[in-house]
């Protein structure tokens, strides 16, 4: 853990030379984080020429794809990002519950590849990585690995994903296409919540000098990518929602914790508007809301420790929603006979019916948190919650399987659905649900010593100046430190669209 991400000039003169020779041979041009933040600042003509360029293709320029701002096909640009708003008659609260779409994204369909961008190119553009020799290590739980992979094949390097081998079987299916060596799939024990095992494996591929581990828990450039970009196109989704409606306030961020990375948009529309960051896990496994520990299947979310990402101190409700819960929703809104039920019994628009496969598991379960926290603060319909659905319904289609076994005996009827809709969505409560004190803070910020400083090596200074809103906001430096010298390496490597 000596290396934090957080360089500002060049490290290795030679290894960044060997990188600019690299990149200007194979045309790679690497985007400002502020081109991601708006990208409308993108050179006309590479707008241009993604027009022509597959967006679920390994090529150069999808790197300027990696934002908030893909249109439906992922070819051009959307004003505002992709989202859905959710009608009370769905959500059963009148606050207005609107979900961002990670699916936009290319290559992987996920906006983790945004995180992946965020952590390895600082450490390219500051000589730390050498696409030429290092292997890249992508430890991860859900998408973050296939977004690493997704970027290291672009940029020439080869990309490692560590993930546990219980993960949906379509992640597999994908990483086995886009990996350049089938050993480049690393299979960890368990599921969901084995993140030890996943450091474990890590810090033995780390005994090797040609492995560099990018681990989405500690690497600031996750917190800050998504600080500024994804907190900025949140704020751009509300600012359309209250055109013309004064009295409209963000009331709440959600989004589940996993590796902490998405949450720290929560930092810059605390900053801006006053909202309240709303933390997700899962009820199996309560590690923020009582140092608890267990098993569970929404993928992608993590638990069991704090990453070393996570504005614990900034945090203002933790919210518990059961796997039981998003894997039933996840049926109901994802089968022939569950959105038949969803129009003819619940009277939903078909048109937003047949929308809900935008939805993974881990958006289903931040979707349940907002409406949790809706009914908890007793909000109304001059508040909204944003929260993200990280992927959509293709990457578990074998879930879908899984549960029809487990929970319904392979039969999944208009009864069956009746009491999906119940159970799962009308029948949420505000269980499993704690608003911080800041005696609640510090014992969840003291829960992360057990892994960073006793497990992974963290000092203690660099673990406790965490505690100090101070520190975070200071890391938003880091985007024109970082902006800079990605302008001058593309200008030395000569790469061109």
């Amino acid at each position: 853990m000596a290396r934090l991400g957080l360089e500002r000039s060049v490290v290795d003169a030679e290894v960044y030379g060997r990188t600019v020779r690299r990149f200007g041979e194979s045309g790679v041009i690497l985007p400002t984080i502020g081109q991601l933040k708006d990208p409308g600042a993108i050179p006309a003509d590479i707008r241009q020429k993604l027009r022509s360029v597959d967006p679920d293709s390994p090529h150069p320029l999808n790197l300027f794809r990696v934002h908030w701002f893909n249109d439906a096909q992922r070819t051009s640009l959307s004003d505002v990002p992709a989202h859905i708003e959710l009608p009370p008659q769905l959500t059963g609260v009148p606050a207005r519950i609107v979900v961002m779409l990670g699916n936009r994204f290319p290559m992987i369909h996920a906006h983790k590849v945004l995180a992946a961008y965020g952590c390895l190119v600082p450490r390219v553009v500051s000589g730390e990585f050498d696409p030429t020799h290092h292997r890249a290590i992508w430890p991860s739980t859900g998408n973050y690995c296939r977004g690493g992979v997704a970027i290291s094949r672009i940029l020439g390097c080869r990309g490692v994903a560590v993930l546990p081998e219980n993960m949906s079987k379509e992640r597999f299916d994908w990483l086995e296409k886009w990996v350049t060596d089938p050993t480049d799939i690393v299979r960890t024990p368990g599921s969901e919540s084995n993140v030890k095992e996943i450091y474990d494996m890590c810090a033995a591929l780390d005994r090797d000098p040609a492995n560099i581990i990018f681990n989405q828990f500690c690497e600031f450039g996750n917190y800050v990518v998504h600080r500024a970009c994804t907190g900025a196109a949140v704020q751009r989704v509300f600012n359309q929602l209250a055109e013309g409606h004064p009295a409209t306030r963000l009331a709440a961020f959600v989004a589940a914790t996993g590796s902490a990375g998405t949450l720290a948009a929560g930092d810059h529309l605390k900053a801006e508007l006053g909202t309240k960051i709303v933390a997700v896990e899962a009820a199996e496994c309560p590690t923020l809301l009582c140092n608890g520990f267990g098993e569970h299947n929404i993928q992608g979310i993590g638990d069991k420790h704090i990453p070393f990402i996570h504005n614990v101190m900034n945090t203002d409700v933790v919210v518990g929603v059961s796997d039981h819960a998003t894997d039933t929703l996840f049926v109901l809104f994802n089968t022939a006979e569950g959105r038949k039920y969803l129009v003819e019994r619940r009277g939903l628009d078909a048109s937003l019916v047949s929308q809900l496969g935008n939805f993974g598991l881990s958006g289903l379960c931040n979707i349940l948190a907002a409406i949790k926290s809706a009914k908890y603060f007793d909000l109304g319909p001059d508040d909204v919650i944003v929260t993200v659905s990280t992927d959509g319904g293709q990457m578990y289609g074998s879930e879908v399987d899984k549960a029809l076994r487990r929970y319904f005996g392979n039969r999944f009827d208009a009864v069956t659905a009746g009491e999906v809709w119940g159970q799962s969505l009308a029948a949420a409560t505000t269980d499993n649900l704690l608003e911080l004190r800041h005696i609640d803070r510090k014992r969840i910020f003291n829960l992360g010593y057990f892994t960073w400083v006793e497990q992974q090596g963290v000092s203690l200074e660099e673990f406790t100046m965490r505690a100090r809103q101070a520190f975070w906001d200071g890391l938003l430096d880091l985007v024109p430190a970082w902006d800079g010298m990605i302008a001058e390496f593309n200008a030395k490597s000569g790469a061109s669209a």
